[in-house]
């Protein structure tokens, strides 16, 4: 084990690491100037817990209701050979497909380590030509900050005539032609996430990663009954901001090297497992590590309501355009300061200061007040 490997684990504390999937990758990328996410993803920690245990409980979480709804659709679907699967991509893909090998990669031989579920999915997707036309739930892998992490994807890698395409089941509604635009982004984000996981498979394997559509294929019941249907989804920019998220992503060792050595997040249960690690000890803990926090942050990380208090007063609180327009004015009283000549701008705030002026003197002219 690494040293990085054992300043995750410690950390975390004595308890299974949460493992990262589609969703956090791609808050990740969302949002790649916060160390604080990275780090604790990285280490598995249940931030969730950490949120409630500070007292900022994340309001939302997929209910068990929805998870057993979303696990009865995705089985609906691939009932009776992938009948219905089949059925759709046939109308979709506009492909005539006469023949279909499944291939169930979930577990090998019993063995459901993300080790050998990885090696099986590399062989059997590397054969793909000669021995399977779907494959069930193979096990991606990708490198994230300097480390590699598995993905359990609830997908099915479907390859025709040399080509795969990504084929997401969601349990959302398609309504009179609708879906909900948020979650369609948001399935669109994670298929691409898929879509990369693979093509670096193939390149790892010596062939060309073009072979991965960049259209994937949303699966999702229709109108108020439990009928499904497919749709097309180009993932081509998701694709772009992606790669060059991944990129500039620091590596997790650049990030634990500032820490204390005794760091901790460990919540410390007692015998019925609930948390006895003091309030103010975590709260402290988690300001060693800097978040980013911005509004988009709510919708996709359980620590966002603590970071948004925490980041009360700061100009990134208020969205990522407006941090970006006002580069290193840090905080809102200094933006107003500037803004009404209270505070002369210093080099590097002066081309700040002159907007936040002109957006002044435009705030006065519409409301009638004087420049």
């Amino acid at each position: 084990m690494t040293s990085a490997d054992q300043r995750l684990d410690h950390l975390r504390g004595p308890v299974p690491p949460v493992p990262h999937n589609a969703r956090t990758i791609a808050a990740l990328t969302t949002n790649p100037a916060c160390s604080r996410r990275a780090v604790m993803d990285a280490a598995g920690i249940d931030k969730r817990r950490v949120a409630a245990r500070v007292g900022f409980p994340p309001p939302y979480g997929q209910s068990p209701f929805a998870i057993t709804r979303t696990r009865a659709f995705e089985a609906q679907v691939k009932a009776n050979g992938c009948a219905e699967l089949l059925r759709m991509l046939r109308e979709v893909l506009g492909l005539s497909i006469p023949e279909v090998a499944y291939i169930d990669l979930e577990e090998a031989g019993g063995n459901a380590s993300p080790e050998i579920r990885h090696a099986l999915a590399r062989q059997k997707l590397n054969a793909a030509d000669a021995e399977g036309t779907l494959f069930d739930h193979p096990l991606l892998r990708l490198p994230v900050g300097g480390r590699q992490v598995y993905l359990e994807p609830d997908l099915i890698a479907f390859r025709y005539e040399g080509t795969f395409y990504i084929i997401e089941i969601k349990s959302f509604a398609v309504i009179d032609g609708q879906a909900d635009g948020g979650k369609v982004a948001a399935a669109a984000v994670q298929s691409a996430v898929y879509v990369v996981a693979l093509r670096r498979l193939l390149a790892d394997l010596g062939q060309d990663p073009e072979r991965v559509s960049h259209e994937v294929v949303l699966v999702n019941p229709e109108n108020f009954a439990n009928h499904a249907v497919a749709t097309k989804v180009d993932v081509r920019r998701q694709l772009t901001v992606l790669d060059r998220q991944l990129a500039r992503m620091k590596r997790i060792d650049t990030l634990l090297a500032p820490l204390d050595d005794d760091l901790t997040f460990d919540l410390v249960p007692d015998r019925d497992g609930s948390p006895t690690r003091p309030e103010s000890e975590l709260r402290d803990a988690l300001q060693h590590i800097t978040a980013r926090y911005s509004p988009d942050c709510l919708a996709m990380c359980e620590l966002s309501y603590f970071c948004r208090d925490e980041a009360h007063g700061t100009t990134h609180a208020l969205g990522r355009s407006v941090s970006e327009e006002l580069g290193s004015v840090e905080r809102i009283d200094t933006a107003l300061a500037l803004a009404s000549g209270r505070l002369a701008p210093s080099v590097e705030q002066h081309e700040a200061a002159g907007v936040l002026r002109a957006a002044l003197r435009l705030r006065n002219e519409c409301f009638g007040l004087p420049a």
